[in-house]
């Protein structure tokens, strides 16, 4: 359970740094309060998986799914370049995320 509580409470870390880009600085009520939200979200589910998993191992996976999660959404949806070294560098990072999770399997 707590990989599941760490997989949700990356996606709702790619939510909340993805959301930053609709809140114009905080000066748009609704994207600012789906932000904070997520925000909550994401760290409160944190909390559950380091209960169970080490936090280096945890917080490494969670911000990994954050990276990659924003970086994808940058890509597809912003136009954002995806050049061949932008997504190798983004491939390790997948294969570190990976690599915690058999390690610690």
């Amino acid at each position: 359970m707590p990989w599941i509580y760490l997989a949700i409470a990356g996606l709702f870390e790619v939510a909340w740094a993805v959301g930053l880009k609709y809140t114009e600085g905080f000066t748009r009520l609704v994207p600012s309060l789906l932000v904070g939200a997520a925000m909550i979200a994401s760290m409160g589910l944190l909390g559950l998986a380091v209960r169970h998993l080490p936090i280096g191992t945890a917080y490494a996976v969670w911000t990994g799914i954050g990276t990659l999660g924003a970086a994808v959404f940058g890509m597809l949806v912003l136009g954002e370049p995806a050049g061949a070294l932008r997504l190798g560098c983004i491939g390790l990072i997948a294969a570190g995320i990976v690599g915690l999770k058999l390690l610690h399997a």
